[in-house]
């Protein structure tokens, strides 16, 4: 494995970071749905009550990966856990085992804060990522599907 460096994002990661994420939302076909700016995304990770939190690698000094979590809980277990809400690594630095890095410091913090579990979701059309996930030790769960209420559908529930 090539030499990463991961630590905690800081402020000055939020440029790189948000390229990644416009990066990633080319990948998987979703880059109309991106809203987020810079300036939201520092107030998300720095803000008075951050609601989430990222590490990032570095090789060389350049920020080429970064993954953001934050804190969910179980009702079964009794206990927070670790959701990662997205992990990305520069397609030029991938094959490298950055991604592997990343998720093994990722569950060295989870179970440094006695989480229950550690979890993610995938797109079922990314088949490199669900093999990657699963040799990982990840089990891909085929009973559950995520439920989402957004924009006008979110105000007419709350309504």
């Amino acid at each position: 494995m090539s030499k990463l460096h991961i630590r905690p994002a800081r402020p000055e990661d939020v440029a790189p970071i948000m390229a990644m994420i416009r990066e990633l939302a080319v990948f998987e076909k979703l880059e109309h749905m991106v809203i987020a700016d810079e300036a939201m995304l520092h107030d998300a990770l720095f803000g008075a009550r951050p609601p989430c939190e990222a590490i990032v690698g570095e090789e060389a000094g350049e920020v080429v990966t970064f993954a953001l979590f934050f804190h969910n809980f179980s009702t079964f277990l009794g206990r927070k856990g670790l959701y990662l809400e997205d992990l990305y690594v520069k397609q030029n630095r991938r094959g490298h085992g950055y991604g592997k890095q990343m998720l093994q410091a990722l569950a060295a913090l989870a179970v440094e804060r006695d989480c229950g579990r550690f979890e993610w979701s995938v797109l079922d059309w990314n088949a490199n990522a669900i093999a990657f996930y699963e040799k990982m030790g990840a089990d891909v769960l085929p009973d559950w599907r995520i439920c989402r209420v957004t924009g006008e559908a979110l105000a007419k529930l709350a309504s």
